[in-house]
């Protein structure tokens, strides 16, 4: 068989990978692109230029050394879409620290178990959001905070984290201001020159935690290598350039919203608009209209509340040209809807996941219809993918198997866990739990999952951390947790209960035990109880026999 009708393909390598960090490549945008807008944050009504951003940046980077943190620190970020954010961001790569997205939907257990698997030693974060007041949930987990001064936290439950920042400029015990961190603390010792000198793109930046395919959530550790060019390569995907506004209405935390749409529009010049702290279509519209932006990001979800909000129809969006839908593969239905109301002609979808950093396949702006709806586009630059069967072997064009992911953008690995590293890259290939088919043109399609990953609306839930979650209820004797199909999400979660002998426990009262305790896309929205799960003549459940009985029952459909 000749290479050529083989699953492995070797992404287009005519143009470098980039050799910097983020921090330089930040400079680099400011020595380019001084007096352009870097970042717009409607909600906020701030804006500022890349000198602008830059030296607030280094201001925040030398504050960051002048309160002890070293380089490699770790440095979490609990807070919704702000600028803020994005100052964090570069400042903690500037300063050499390792920053920790944080989801701004966990709770208490969520919280803890991330500050702790990557010792947190520091934590910037918002007062509340939403339903979540963050500042009472960590003096829930650490009460000593309210009797300690700013920068010297000793708390049990989490005994490595010391430094709390809080965005804004309002002062709580303990607590340091973001905005003091803006004004410069005593930063005159501070040579950030010198720091960043003994930096290199091979070092770790950023940690994700993903809950992967299995298991608790994982902290994907990744370098400024990984994320600066992924970035550079997604922006040439959609040809950025220096004209060009990102509305990003997608979270900041996850690498769609920090590497796709923030670290992309540096690499260009581009400017990033933020709409509002969370996704909500008429901040999206109001965005778009005023800022006369030229791409959207969104998951399917997303456009199709966008595309369906009543007050579309009033919104000027012929400023659009392209940007990118992610995170499920979007119906022809949507893309033709897309393209035709928000006028993004070059709407492109990518493919990936965080370990990736996160995109591996990319459709162009000139694909056709067909290869947008019902591919993934093609190999990214620098990246080598193959199909390969149960064993390993590379499957032939046309034939299902798992996805695997080789080249610069493969994760260091997941933070002080080898033996989850050495699960899931091997010989270096990342490993994605995905099936996949590449057909005779070298485009992919996802068609399934091999292992049972939940992905809602563009989340990705591991069924095991909520059903170990359900089995800490006295009442619940076993749960089995899986993913029904549905029209809004793509995927909910449903779960299926044995309960303890004479229990009387509810449906309503299952999900009261889940809220405030893990995240609201985690809590199962389908209870079931039963006596008994469907299993192989070798006691492995059949979650695929629950998922068919469910969505047959309720009448779902995807």
């Amino acid at each position: 068989m000749n290479i050529e009708s083989l699953s492995h393909l070797v992404g287009d390598k005519s143009s470098p990978l980039l050799d910097k960090t983020i921090g330089v490549l930040l400079d680099d945008a400011v020595r380019q692109h001084p007096n352009k807008t870097a970042i717009i944050s409607s909600k906020q009504n701030i804006r500022f230029s890349y000198a602008e951003l830059n030296e607030t940046v280094n201001t925040v980077a030398r504050s960051f050394i002048a309160l002890g943190l070293n380089k490699g620190d770790r440095i979490g970020i609990w807070s919704p879409n702000n600028v803020e954010w994005v100052i964090t961001l570069y400042a903690a790569a500037k300063a050499g620290l390792v920053l920790v997205n944080i989801n701004p939907a966990y709770r208490l257990s969520e919280l803890e178990y991330a500050l702790q698997r990557v010792g947190c030693r520091a934590l910037v974060l918002a007062k509340s959001f939403k339903s979540s007041n963050y500042t009472e949930m960590v003096r829930t987990l650490a009460p000593e905070v309210a009797h300690c001064s700013p920068g010297e936290l000793k708390s049990e439950v989490l005994p490595q984290l010391s430094t709390l920042i809080l965005i804004g400029d309002e002062t709580l015990p303990g607590y340091l201001s973001f905005s003091d961190l803006q004004n410069g603390l005593d930063t005159d010792a501070v040579d950030l020159d010198e720091v960043g000198s003994g930096l290199t793109p091979d070092m770790p930046v950023n940690i994700q935690f993903t809950s992967g395919t299995t298991g608790s959530p994982k902290g994907a550790t990744l370098t400024h290598k990984n994320i600066v060019n992924n970035a550079h390569f997604v922006g040439r995907g959609i040809q950025l350039g220096e004209a060009d506004k990102v509305c990003s209405p997608v979270p900041l935390y996850h690498c769609f919203g920090m590497v796709m749409a923030t670290l992309a529009c540096a690499t260009t010049g581009a400017t990033l608009v933020l709409p509002d702290d969370a996704f909500d279509p008429l901040t999206t519209l109001q965005a778009v209209s005023e800022e006369k932006c030229t791409a959207l990001y969104g998951v399917p979800t997303m456009f199709s509340m966008i595309l369906n909000h009543p007050e579309m129809a009033s919104f000027d969006v012929s400023s659009l040209r392209t940007g990118i839908v992610a995170g499920a593969l979007c119906p022809e239905v949507l893309m033709k809807q897309i393209i035709e109301n928000l006028n993004m002609s070059e709407i492109t979808n990518c493919y990936g996941m965080t370990e990736t950093s996160p995109v591996s396949f990319q459709s162009a702006v000139d694909d056709s219809m067909k290869v947008r709806t019902t591919t993934v586009g093609s190999v990214h630059p620098h990246v080598e993918v193959k199909v390969v069967d149960e064993n390993g072997n590379i499957v032939p064009r046309g034939v299902r198997g798992e996805l695997c992911t080789k080249g610069y953008s493969v994760m260091q690995g997941y933070w002080n866990d080898q033996q989850k590293t050495d699960e899931s890259i091997i010989d270096g290939w990342m490993h994605t739990g995905d099936e996949a088919v590449i057909d005779e043109h070298g485009y992919g399609s996802i068609v399934g999952r091999i292992k049972d990953t939940i992905i809602r609306g563009g989340e990705n839930i591991a069924p095991k951390e909520i059903e170990d979650f359900l089995l800490k209820h006295d009442d619940i004797l076993e749960a089995q947790v899986f993913g029904v199909s549905d029209q809004r999400f793509g995927e909910i979660v449903a779960t299926w209960i044995r309960l303890h002998d004479n229990s009387t426990l509810s449906e309503e009262q299952v999900k009261e035990y889940c809220k405030g305790q893990i995240a609201h896309f985690k809590i199962p929205a389908i209870v079931k109880f039963v006596d008994e799960f469907p299993m192989t003549v070798t006691g492995k459940i059949q979650k695929f026999v629950m998922r068919a009985e469910m969505e047959s029952a309720l009448n779902l459909q995807s």
